[in-house]
């Protein structure tokens, strides 16, 4: 029961969000079948949707600032520009190699299943499904720098972010002595939005709860039946990619302990299952990384959303799938080089992409484009893509806490003694109260008379 529960016997976190996970699932089922509209509409869609609604808001309210002041305080904390450099392109290079990988396995098990064939398209409405022109590379890393950064923190243009941050710690650091104070309020911010996760993590179980029940009461189990070969093919290659080769990829360039692994980062897969984006789940994700399992944040603080915009190994996957299901449900015969093309334009997509649910249609789109499927196709996976959409989301995210962990480990920025201790940075027991004495002395700063 220690897994389950903290020192003073009381349930942990993790475990609460699971029982409410499993809790909306079940209760979400339920209303979907009993077809009762009124609660519904009104209790399910209306209440569950604005409470699940304003916990990944909350969620989305802190990533910004985070990214911002934990990168400045890791670039400050590296103190190696060159270091900084080397990070940065073996993350580049990770995360290119898992996505690759992910797309490349879902379209070889895809094409020995054959998903799709012989698939009738009665009642199926395609209309209202627009394409979206691919970006050019070119396009794609010019778009890195930003023109405003005060348009980019106001938009989450999370690379922008990433480029505009890494540009002012570098500055910092040259700067030299004159930098301390700098730095030394970024830490305190930096801890201050540690805080403010605590106490909307506190919240979890209640959005969870709501997020999920709404989500299957809207969804239920019926969709799945038409396009039942693509879900099952779509699952299975998931946790293929998410059980075996991401595992193998962190024992082979780190040889840290997958099944550790697998245990920390549950909570952060949890909170990517239930908002569907992998930007929302970044507070999770920088805390499980960083407080379970010791890595520095000097490296986290820069991979960690770095990989949420750029690495996308479900979505690929899911592109990869569907692609082949609507290949197969048009007769069409994409052949070997349409396939490289698939690869090349989902690693290529991927880069720059927003981590917000649903994105993965908008790429798909640019990849149907490109090898000349019809768009009107993914009509026929709409129904389930909220769903998969779910699942996706927290391959990605483990694919993040993978490559950020191999990076700490080989650059010796992991605390391999918090990694091996099982209750290190568990979410239970947080104290979210106020301390009376600090809050009488900060009572007593407000009002202490200027000099």
């Amino acid at each position: 029961m220690g897994a389950l529960q903290d020192g003073d016997g009381k349930l942990s976190l993790t475990t609460k969000i699971i029982f409410a996970m499993l809790a909306g699932l079940v209760l979400g089922v339920i209303l979907n079948m009993a077809g009762l509209e009124t609660i519904n509409t009104h209790i399910v869609g209306g209440l569950f949707g604005m409470i699940g609604r304003m916990f990944v808001n909350a969620l989305q309210m802190l990533v910004v600032p985070l990214v911002f002041f934990s990168l400045i305080c890791g670039v400050a904390g590296i103190g190696d520009i060159r270091i900084l450099g080397r990070v940065g392109g073996k993350s580049f290079g990770l995360y290119l190699l898992t996505t690759g990988t992910a797309i490349a396995l879902a379209i070889i098990i895809a094409l020995l299943v054959g998903p799709g064939n012989g698939f009738v398209m009665d009642g199926v409405d395609t209309s209202g499904v627009t394409a979206r022109e691919a970006p050019s590379v070119w396009d794609t890393f010019a778009n890195i720098v930003p023109r405003n950064p005060v348009a980019a923190f106001t938009n989450g243009e999370m690379l922008q972010i990433i480029f505009y941050t890494i540009i002012l710690g570098v500055a910092a650091l040259m700067l030299g002595e004159r930098s301390t104070p700098f730095v030394q309020a970024c830490e305190f911010m930096n801890e201050l939005m540690m805080k403010v996760v605590q106490i909307v993590m506190a919240f979890a179980p209640i959005g969870v709860f709501c997020l999920i029940t709404k989500t299957f009461t809207e969804q239920g189990i019926g969709l799945f039946i038409p396009v039942l070969s693509y879900v099952i093919v779509l699952v299975g290659a998931l946790f293929l990619h998410l059980f075996v080769t991401l595992m193998v990829y962190l024992k082979l360039f780190s040889g840290l302990n997958p099944f550790i692994f697998m245990k920390k980062i549950r909570p952060a897969q949890i909170f990517a299952f239930s908002t569907a984006s992998s930007n929302a789940t970044i507070p999770v994700t920088l805390r499980c990384v960083n407080e379970r399992m010791g890595v520095n944040n000097s490296v986290a603080s820069f991979t960690v959303p770095f990989g949420a915009t750029i690495n996308m190994d479900g979505t690929a996957i899911m592109q990869g799938v569907a692609t082949v299901f609507l290949a197969n449900v048009y007769g069409i015969d994409l052949g070997v080089g349409g396939y490289v093309t698939v690869i090349a334009m989902a690693v290529l997509a991927s880069i720059g992409t927003a981590g917000v649910p649903g994105v993965g249609l908008v790429m798909l789109t640019m990849v149907l484009t490109q090898v000349g499927l019809p768009i009107e196709g993914i009509a026929l996976i709409l129904g389930v893509d909220r769903l998969m959409d779910m699942i996706r989301t927290a391959v990605n995210i483990t694919g993040d806490a993978v490559v950020t962990t191999i990076v700490a480990k080989t650059e010796g920025q992991m605390d391999m003694n918090t990694y091996a201790d099982p209750t290190a940075g568990d979410l239970v027991g947080d104290n979210l109260g106020i301390n009376e004495d600090a809050e009488h002395v900060l009572a007593s700063a407000a009002h202490k008379p200027a000099e």
